[in-house]
């Protein structure tokens, strides 16, 4: 199974870097490269525990659903999203937050397993794994952007 793991140091309180990362609204503001919209369950603001959001978008040129679920919260210093129905076999994302002198440490570390035994893990090796650590690295420079300028008040204030 890929396992993927980030480290982002933001420039922002960790509360902050915390909050914006569960934010349903700057989740869609980095993936509008993928037409990437939600369309059931938290819609918009602050995801909770417990709490699902179901996601449409357009990945590997294909449109794609994948409901999460986030399974585990301890604010601010983590939370976990995991896949409830979707095309991987599994899908779980951890988000870490440690608070540091200047800011931030965010780290996530991303565990999936495709379908279709060999030829999935094959294809993980040759793209996906690549594909999916490129999404992260995308919506951690969003979430950093946000954290460290003045827009993030307009997501949160909400």
């Amino acid at each position: 199974m890929p396992t993927i793991h980030l480290t982002t140091f933001v420039a922002a309180p960790v509360e902050r870097v915390f909050d914006l990362a569960r934010s349903i609204d700057l989740h869609k503001q980095s993936m509008t490269k993928h037409k990437e919209e939600a369309v059931a369950g938290v819609r918009f603001g602050l995801i909770e525990k417990d709490e699902t959001v179901t996601w449409k978008a357009r990945h590997l040129f294909k449109d794609r659903i994948l409901k999460t679920r986030i399974t585990e919260m301890k604010k601010p210093e983590m939370f976990t999203d995991e896949q409830a129905e979707g095309d991987f076999k599994l899908l779980k994302h951890e988000h870490h937050f440690k608070p540091c002198d200047n800011g931030t440490i965010m780290i996530d570390i991303l565990n999936f397993e495709s379908p279709y035994g060999a030829v999935g893990k094959g294809f993980n090796k040759v793209y996906l794994t690549r594909y999916m650590k490129k999404l992260i690295e995308e919506r951690n420079l969003v979430i950093k952007k946000f954290a460290e300028g003045s827009d993030w008040k307009k997501l949160l204030e909400r």
